[in-house]
């Protein structure tokens, strides 16, 4: 399979990964995916973004096409937060080889920080509440999944040498 075929369906699949597992949390726990004060546990895919490039377009993905399905999703989402999880995986691929004690540290914080500054803006246009509480809710709940649940994944795949199996970069 050529370079440029991986690309697509690795990217493919994640998009798939993180719509699929967004609609079914937000229909195991209603909200929890959504609003404010949220843990979206689909973000912790974040981290595929320090494996492959492929990642960066297929979260962006995968966040839009979540988006424009879920019935309750502001018009304001489909653009923002779609555009902060660009943003935020394209800096993970960038910070990838920036470590603290083995974790790459910085990139498991930009999506904290790109989806504090957007969606954090989009809450205060939509409900109000102020833009530093709802950027600091937003961001709150995406570093949780980020440092619990993404450092897992991480850890997880570095350890059973999944990636030289699943990402051929």
């Amino acid at each position: 399979m050529n370079k440029h075929t991986q690309f697509l369906v690795q990217g493919a699949v994640i998009a798939a990964l993180y719509a699929v597992l967004t609609h079914l949390q937000n229909l195991l726990l209603p909200g929890s995916a959504t609003w404010a004060i949220q843990l979206r546990l689909s973000e912790m895919l974040c981290v595929l973004a320090f494996f492959t490039p492929a990642a960066i377009p297929g979260l962006t993905i995968g966040c839009l096409l979540f988006n424009l399905t879920f019935a309750a999703a502001l018009p304001l989402d489909f653009l923002l937060g779609s555009a902060a999880t660009a943003f935020a995986t394209a800096c993970m691929w960038l910070t990838r080889k920036i470590a603290v004690k083995g974790l790459p540290l910085p990139g498991l914080l930009m999506p904290a920080f790109w989806n504090a500054i957007l969606v954090g803006w989009e809450l205060t246009v939509y409900i109000g509440g102020g833009f530093f509480l709802n950027a600091l809710y937003v961001a709150i709940g995406e570093a949780v999944v980020l440092l619990v649940f993404g450092t897992i994944l991480y850890r997880l795949i570095l350890k059973r040498g999944l990636e030289r199996y699943l990402f051929f970069v």
